[in-house]
């Protein structure tokens, strides 16, 4: 996969950020408020957010803002009719606002599934990529990558971890032996079988460093997200599943690490601040100032590390056999995992009923190998359909 900075000029670049109400989106726009003499948010999309979007379409004055989800579009007409702010709703109108010709990067920060055709057609449109929606490798990182060096569209990951691991990266030409992926362990990282399976909702919301949306702290207790930026990470740096170890890291000091052939390892290190990523992507290969703490070594008691219990923990080891039957299998994974964490925050199963619902679709599940579009949406289906069926 292309890897590539985007060229720094003296004109404002233009921001679409497709999700700009969640939390990697509310964040960006904190980031773009700070440089406003560099950088502007041209594009502002939600999905359902409708009263937060005009908040923000107030605020930043975009050219055009988009709800994808078409019942609120008068909504969003209505209150911004006083604005010269184009207004629009839909999926189809997510992936052609992405390549309005003024557009410079996307940031593609949409949760699941979703993010997945808006991002194809940017890439196709050969804009640079800031990618913060880890699901579209997860299900198409073969088609992305071969999408990315088709049309000459530059990405730069936003995820912590893989931030990290590209700043490790950075200037050197040495083979890598190893990526290691650090993982806080989430809020039960000390918790037995037996202790998982009275957890509440509101405990696995309470992740103990991180300020996060409410699927990813709850996939971050699952240890599933440590799966999917497993595998993000294969095709982002072009390595196999064995060359990726994780590591739980409580203190979320050092976000990841790279290790060389020679034995040398590069490691980033930082405070659990989801701003320093958004911000090092937007600017990238420039560094900015950027206000908030910074780590300070000698109040740290200890930095800590520990092997993952992928036993208790399942979703890790599912996660790595899903990579090893390959093609579709991620795509079930991954939408297994949305359906299963959306019923859980709904209270309807009990934490460790996720794992299950994910080994049930994944084992009823027949790969299907290089899968187009249409057959990841379908596996999405299908996957979704199984687990509603087990709940009927």
């Amino acid at each position: 996969m292309r890897i590539i900075p985007w060229m720094n000029t003296n004109e404002k670049k233009k921001i679409a950020i497709l999700g700009s109400t969640g939390s990697i989106g509310t964040q960006a726009l904190q980031v773009i408020e700070e440089h406003a003499d560099l950088y502007e948010a041209y594009v502002l999309t939600a999905n359902n957010r409708v009263e937060l979007l005009i908040e923000q379409a107030r605020r930043f004055m975009p050219e055009a803002v988009v709800i994808a989800n078409e019942d609120k579009y008068e909504v969003l007409r209505d209150a911004l009719a006083d604005l010269p702010i184009k207004v629009y709703a839909g999926a189809e109108a997510l992936c052609q606002i992405v390549q309005e010709r003024p557009v410079d990067v996307v940031l593609t920060a949409m949760v699941g599934f979703a993010g997945l055709r808006p991002t194809i057609s940017a890439i196709k449109a050969g804009k640079a990529i800031a990618l913060a929606n880890k699901e579209t490798l997860v299900v198409a990182g073969e088609l992305i990558n071969r999408l990315a060096n088709d049309y000459h569209a530059d990405i730069i990951p936003v995820d912590s971890e893989h931030s990290a691991i590209f700043q490790c990266l950075a200037g050197e030409v040495s083979p890598v032996e190893k990526i290691i992926l650090t993982a806080s362990g989430g809020p039960f990282r000390t918790f037995s079988h037996e202790q998982l399976a009275s957890v509440t909702k509101a405990q696995a919301l309470k992740h103990p460093n991180w300020s996060m949306g409410r699927k990813i702290t709850v996939d971050s207790a699952t240890l599933v997200n440590k799966g999917l930026e497993v595998m993000e990470a294969k095709w982002l740096f072009d390595v196999e599943p064995e060359q990726i170890q994780v590591v739980v890291h409580p203190q979320s000091i050092i976000h990841s690490m790279v290790e060389y052939v020679d034995g040398g390892i590069m490691a980033q290190l930082g405070m659990p601040d989801m701003k320093l990523p958004i911000q090092y992507a937007l600017f990238y290969p420039d560094r900015r100032p950027m206000d908030g703490r910074r780590v300070d070594f000698f109040a740290l008691k200890s930095i800590s590390f520990e092997e993952p219990d992928i036993k208790t923990f399942r979703g890790l080891q599912l996660a790595y056999d899903a990579i090893a039957a390959g093609g579709s299998m991620p795509t079930v994974f991954n939408a297994a995992n949305e359906k299963a964490v959306g019923l859980f925050l709904d209270k309807k199963i009990r934490f460790l009923a996720i794992y299950d619902l994910i080994q049930g679709a994944m084992e009823q599940h027949k790969v299907i190998a290089n899968p187009t579009v249409d057959e990841i949406l379908e596996a999405e289906a299908q996957a979704h359909a199984y687990i509603s069926g087990k709940l009927s």
